[in-house]
C-alpha cells in the first residue's frame, strides 16, 4: 500500500469515528442540552469539510474546465442540499461513505497495477560494458550491437545477446512465466530482463536496447490501456449522457411537485437529494475498466501479454483457433528420418547432392540435411544456388543443375515423383531430366500440444484448424495426432491469409477467429485474423509486432489459460454492470416515490460500488501454475 493510500485510510477512519460520535450525540437527544445548537451543526460541518474537501476541490476544478456533470458534483449538490434542509447526519454520512468507496476503489486499482508493475521491474538499470581492459557501468540505451558486456550473478541481463564465455542458470520467469531456471552456455542466445543466477557470463549484444525483448514488453504494457474493450466504450458513452440526465431529473423532482401540486417543498428536496446520491455512476464507471485491467494483469502473471482490453474481450469470444504448424504445434527441429535413392543412385550420392544444393539455404530442412551428412560425406562444389519461393532450390553443382524441393518444383521441371512416399516432409532431388530420389524429414510434435488443444476445447473453442505449407500427408499426420478439426496444407503466405478471411466470414456474429503463429511469414495472417497470437520466445520480431497477444515462451497451454482468464473477466464485468444498473434502477424508483431513505441511497451508491470493485478484483486471481518438468 502506498503512503498516499495509507494517509487516505487514516483520514477515512478518523472521519468515520468522528461521524459515529456526532451521530450518537444527535440521536441521543443531547442536541437540546447544548447552550447553542450551532455548535453541533458546526461540528458536523467541520467533519464534512475534513473528509470531503478534495471532492469539493475536484468539483470546482471540473466546472472551471467545462466538465460539469460528474460524480463529484452530484455528491456536492446532494450533501449541500441535505445540510440546507437540516439533515446533517445524512449529509455527513453520504460524504463519509462515498470516501470509503473511493478508498476501496483506489486500493483495488493499486492492486491491479502492482501485477503489471512487476513486469515493469524487469527494466535493467545498467550494463557492464567492456571498454578497453575493464568493464564500465553504461546506460543500456547507449550500448551498440556488437558491444561486449558482463552479467554478474544476481544481475538482470540488460540486452538481448549471444553468450561468448561462461555457463550459468537464468531465471526467465519475469519474461516467460516459466519457473524452472534455464541453463545457458557459450554460443547460446539469451534475452534481456532475465536474471543471472549462478556464475558471471560475457555476452555480445545482438540488438539495441529499443529493439530488445525487455523494451518491447514494456512498450506493450504501457500501450495496453489505450485499447478499450466495447464494454468500456459503452460505459464511457453511458456516463456522458447518464450524469446530466439524472441531475436534470433531480432538479425537476425537487421543484415541479411543490410548484405545481402544492407538495411540501422540504419533502421533495429530500427526495431529490436521495435521488442524486443513488444515481452516482461510480460502481459501473470504475469496476468495468478495473475488471479488464485485472484480467490483463492476471495473464501477465504467467507470461502472456495482452495488448489491450479489447483483445481480452475478443479472446473471451473466440470460436475458432487456427495454428501454424512448424514451430507452433511442432518443435521446428527437423531430422532426416529416411533416405530413398532412385535407380542407379546410392544413399551417399543422394545426400551429398542434396547437401550441396542446400549449402547456402538457412531453411530448417536444409539444416537437417546438413546435420545428417555431418563430416562423413564430402560435398561436391556448389557454383551457384537460387531459392524458388515455396518450392525449393535450384543449384549448379559440379557443372550440372540439381533441384531439391517439393512436388510442385518437380512438376515444374517435368519430373515424375513416386506416388507412395514415407511420412514426414519429403524433399525430392532431381537433375535435368532425371529423378534422383527423396529424403524424408520429420518434425516432432510438442509434448503438451495435444493437452493444450484439449484444454482449448474445454474452454469453449468450437473449431481448431491447422494452416501449413507442408504437403497434405505430413499435415494430416500432425492433425490426426492432435485431433485437429480441419487441415489446409500446401499453402503459400497469401493462401493462409485467404483461408483466414474465409473462416472469419463463416463465423457467427459476435464470434472471433484467432491465429497462432511464430514465423516471419505468419505476420500477414496474424494481422488479418480477428485476433493474432504470437509465440514470443521463438517467434520473429515481425510476428510479435503484428500480434495482439504475445506468449513470452512457446508453451501452448497458456493459450487456453488466457482464454479462461478472458472469459472469467468478461463474466465479472457483466456481473458488475447488471448488479449496478439493476440496484440503481430499483432504488431510483423508490427514491422518487419517497420510499427510499438516504441510508438506502448510500447503500445503492457506495455499497454497490464496493461490491462491484471487490468483484472486479477477482479477475486478478489465477491458479498457481505447475512448473514444466
Amino acid at each position: 500500500m502506498t503512503l498516499k493510500l495509507k494517509r487516505r485510510l487514516i483520514r477515512v477512519i478518523a472521519a468515520t469515528g468522528l461521524f459515529l460520535a456526532l451521530f450518537g450525540v444527535s440521536k441521543a437527544g443531547w442536541l437540546s442540552r447544548f447552550p447553542k445548537e450551532w455548535i453541533l451543526v458546526g461540528a458536523f460541518a467541520a467533519v464534512y469539510l475534513y473528509i470531503g474537501y478534495d471532492v469539493l476541490v475536484r468539483a470546482a476544478k471540473n466546472i472551471v474546465h467545462g466538465k460539469v456533470f460528474d460524480e463529484n458534483l452530484l455528491m456536492v449538490i446532494a450533501t449541500a442540499a441535505a445540510f440546507a434542509i437540516g439533515e446533517y447526519e445524512e449529509a455527513l454520512a453520504v460524504m463519509v461513505f462515498y470516501q470509503i468507496g473511493e478508498w476501496f476503489q483506489d486500493y483495488a486499482v493499486g492492486k491491479s497495477r502492482n501485477s503489471i508493475k512487476d513486469l515493469m521491474a524487469i527494466a535493467p538499470e545498467y550494463a557492464n560494458v567492456l571498454k578497453g581492459d575493464d568493464y564500465e557501468e553504461t546506460d543500456p540505451e547507449d550500448v551498440e550491437i556488437g558491444d561486449v558486456f558482463l552479467v554478474k550473478p544476481g544481475e538482470r541481463v540488460p540486452l538481448d545477446g549471444r553468450v561468448l564465455e561462461g555457463e550459468s542458470l537464468l531465471d526467465t520467469s519475469s519474461i516467460t512465466g516459466e519457473s524452472v531456471p534455464k541453463r545457458i552456455s557459450a554460443g547460446e542466445e539469451i534475452v534481456s530482463g532475465s536474471v543471472n543466477l549462478k556464475a558471471a557470463i560475457i555476452v555480445e549484444a545482438s540488438k539495441r536496447y529499443e529493439d530488445s525483448t525487455v523494451s518491447r514488453i514494456l512498450e506493450l504494457v504501457e500501450n495496453a490501456s489505450s485499447r478499450k474493450a466495447k464494454a468500456e466504450h459503452f460505459i464511457t458513452r453511458f456516463a456522458k449522457f447518464y450524469t446530466p440526465s439524472v441531475t436534470i431529473a433531480a432538479v425537476l423532482l425537487a421543484f415541479i411537485p411543490p410548484l405545481f401540486f402544492q407538495a411540501p417543498f422540504i419533502e421533495w428536496i429530500r427526495r431529490a437529494c436521495t435521488f442524486l446520491v443513488i444515481s452516482c455512476p461510480c460502481a459501473v464507471v470504475i469496476s468495468v475498466p478495473l475488471g479488464f485491467f485485472g484480467g490483463i494483469g492476471a495473464a501477465s502473471k504467467f507470461g502472456v501479454l495482452v495488448k489491450g482490453s479489447n483483445y481480452l474481450e475478443m479472446l473471451a469470444r473466440v470460436d475458432t483457433v487456427a495454428f501454424d504448424k512448424t514451430g507452433t504445434l511442432t518443435k521446428g527441429v527437423f531430422k532426416v528420418s529416411e533416405v530413398c535413392p532412385g535407380e542407379g543412385v546410392t544413399e551417399e550420392e543422394l545426400l551429398s547432392l542434396a547437401g550441396a544444393a542446400e549449402r547456402f539455404s538457412d531453411h530448417p530442412i536444409a539444416d537437417s540435411i546438413r546435420r545428417a551428412i555431418g563430416q562423413v560425406l564430402p560435398l561436391p562444389e556448389t557454383e551457384s544456388a537460387e531459392e524458388i519461393a515455396g518450392q525449393g532450390v535450384k543449384a549448379l553443382v559440379s557443372g550440372r543443375f540439381v533441384y531439391a524441393g517439393n512436388a510442385k518444383l518437380m512438376e515444374s521441371i517435368g519430373i515424375e515423383v513416386p506416388v507412395s512416399v514415407p511420412g514426414g516432409t519429403v524433399v525430392y532431388i532431381a537433375e535435368e531430366g532425371r529423378y534422383l530420389g527423396l529424403i524424408s524429414i520429420s518434425d516432432e510434435i510438442k509434448e503438451n500440444a495435444a493437452e493444450a488443444l484439449e484444454a482449448l476445447r474445454k474452454n469453449g473453442v468450437r473449431r481448431t484448424v491447422m494452416l501449413t505449407g507442408d504437403r497434405e500427408k505430413e499435415a494430416r499426420r500432425i492433425a490426426d495426432a492432435l485431433s485437429i478439426d480441419e487441415v489446409h496444407s500446401e499453402l503459400m503466405p497469401a493462401d493462409k491469409v485467404a483461408t483466414i478471411e474465409s473462416m472469419i466470414k463463416e463465423n457467427a456474429g459476435g464470434q472471433y477467429t484467432a491465429f497462432v503463429g511464430d514465423g516471419l511469414n505468419d505476420a500477414p495472417v496474424l494481422m488479418r485474423a480477428d485476433l493474432g497470437l504470437a509465440m514470443g520466445s521463438l517467434g520473429s520480431d515481425a510476428a510479435i509486432e503484428a500480434a495482439d497477444v504475445v506468449l513470452m515462451d512457446d508453451d501452448l497451454s497458456k493459450i487456453a489459460e488466457t482464454v479462461g482468464v478472458a472469459r472469467k473477466t468478461l463474466r465479472i464485468v457483466r456481473e458488475d454492470i447488471i448488479l449496478a444498473l439493476a440496484v440503481k434502477f430499483v432504488v431510483l424508483c423508490l427514491g422518487a416515490l419517497g420510499i427510499a431513505s438516504m441510508w438506502l441511497a448510500i447503500f445503492a451508491d457506495v455499497g454497490v460500488a464496493v461490491i462491484a470493485i471487490l468483484n472486479s478484483m477477482r479477475a486478478l486471481r489465477v491458479k498457481k501454475r505447475k512448473p514444466k518438468k
